[in-house]
């Protein structure tokens, strides 16, 4: 019987090995390294977490005992969270309300504190100067055609601004009616969140 060694350049299977189940007290060290490295949302930290404690209720009562004891430091807000993510969102890359609000969704923010932090952040924010800067910040010019129209429109809906403000500003830049009725005809789709 001949015995075959491994050889070192032959690559692993690709499975990776699954940690073992942190104790409450390693979870909670687990969860303030995540904190540290960026702010993150409740939804977000737990479903770190899960990879990290035994699947049942034992392991949701680690993370509820870890989410808990974060709070009461005050290391966990998902209502500041939601409050400094749409201002940096709003100031540094010019983003409309609505594109905000999906990424915060996309958080697991719950809808109350989307809105309230939405409401905040943009109760003295123009949607039309809002979106004039955006499109100076990524160079975008009045359109001389339909195509260069219709990827203008596609930016700042993606942006997330509203139809109407979008229109408004192309009628400023005196685009040409033919090309707002083609874009027009696209029925470009507003987020419904």
């Amino acid at each position: 019987m001949t015995r075959e060694k491994e050889n070192p350049l032959k690559k692993s299977s690709g499975r990776r090995k699954t940690p073992e189940p942190l104790e409450e007290s390693a979870l909670y060290e687990f969860a303030v390294r995540a904190l540290g490295r960026r702010m993150r949302t409740v939804a977000e930290l737990k479903r770190l977490m899960r990879l990290r404690v035994e699947p049942g209720e034992a392991g949701e009562a680690k993370m509820q005992a870890v989410i808990g004891r974060l709070k009461e430091h005050q290391y966990l807000n998902d209502a500041r969270y939601a409050a400094d993510y749409t201002r940096m969102r709003q100031e540094n890359e010019r983003f409309g309300r609505r594109r905000v609000q999906r990424e915060l969704i996309q958080r697991g923010v719950h809808g109350d504190i989307i809105g309230n932090a939405l409401d905040a952040a943009y109760a003295d924010v123009s949607e039309r100067e809002l979106a004039r800067r955006y499109l100076e910040r990524k160079r975008l010019h009045k359109p001389t055609n339909d195509k260069e129209t219709a990827r203008v429109v596609r930016n700042m809906v993606r942006a997330g601004f509203s139809t109407g403000t979008i229109f408004a500003l192309l009628k400023t830049w005196k685009v040409d009616d033919a090309a707002l009725a083609a874009v027009e005809s696209l029925d470009v789709p507003e987020s419904s969140t």
